[in-house]
């Protein structure tokens, strides 16, 4: 069964400092602990992480570096990370932030500091897709957190609504179109979105119908035809059930406010 506390990996080739990290994070999260950024990429490839809190000052690669590497990744580009260091220059801190950093912390540390970023990203990225979701008209690229991912979303946004009306679309074929692997795509949907790729073109297919609404071009059967839902009252029980209100109450609504 899989471990239901957030997966934090740490990077830092001082085993006294993984060891204190690990003892302030434990009782909250799962900790994942590797001494560099080549076994950092390893661990990154074989695991789901939530977070990643990187040393900057390591041999080889350092904490810029592999910051740098994972924010251009698509596979891992959407995980938050926290660099850590002893540097407390401006240019330091400017540095990491221009790689992608989420946060730069320096070293001496609080405990409650350090606790209180990471609760911090780890609730923003929840509040931002809980928004997506429940929002009609509240576009996919709002969960977007870098270049990479702003790419990623745009392409697979593209290729459900270029493939809406088949209404049998899955993940093997959404997997074809965006020529990844099945895993990776499951892996870093669920892991952006909280959400399956089901769900997510489930979602895509609603959010379609909503705009549909909104422009009163369409006829209600028409707009379920056109965004892959078997019938109007198929349509209509799931946009309630996502969004809390019925299509032509969200219509009128809409018509009015415009």
């Amino acid at each position: 069964m899989m471990n239901q506390l957030p997966l934090i990996l740490l990077v830092d080739d001082e085993e006294e400092i993984l060891d204190f990290l690990e003892r302030i994070l434990q009782p909250r999260y799962a900790v994942l602990k590797t001494s560099n950024g080549q076994e950092a990429l390893q661990a990154l490839s074989a695991h789901v992480v939530q977070l990643i809190i990187s040393d900057v000052m390591m041999p080889d690669m350092d904490g810029f570096e592999l910051c740098s590497l994972i924010k251009s990744n698509v596979e891992y580009s959407h995980i938050p990370v926290i660099l850590l260091t002893a540097k407390n220059t401006i240019q330091a801190k400017v540095q990491g932030l221009e790689l992608g950093a989420d946060a730069y912390i320096e070293k001496p540390f609080s405990k409650e500091h350090l606790l209180a970023q990471m609760a911090s990203l780890l609730a923003n990225r929840n509040m931002v897709r809980e928004y997506f979701a429940n929002s009609p008209l509240v576009h996919i690229n709002s969960m977007a957190h870098t270049k990479a991912d702003e790419q990623f979303l745009a392409t697979l946004h593209a290729i459900i609504i270029e493939h809406m009306e088949e209404v049998e679309l899955d993940v093997e074929q959404l997997a074809r179109y965006m020529n990844m692997s099945r895993v990776t795509l499951y892996r870093k949907i669920t892991a952006i979105s909280d959400h399956t790729p089901l769900e997510l073109i489930h979602i895509t297919r609603l959010k379609k119908a909503a705009e549909l609404l909104v422009s009163g071009d369409y006829k209600m059967y028409e707009i379920a035809a056109m965004t892959g839902f078997s019938s109007q009252s198929n349509f209509t029980r799931n946009f309630h059930k996502q969004f809390g209100v019925a299509p032509t109450d969200y219509a009128l609504r809409k018509n009015k406010d415009s």
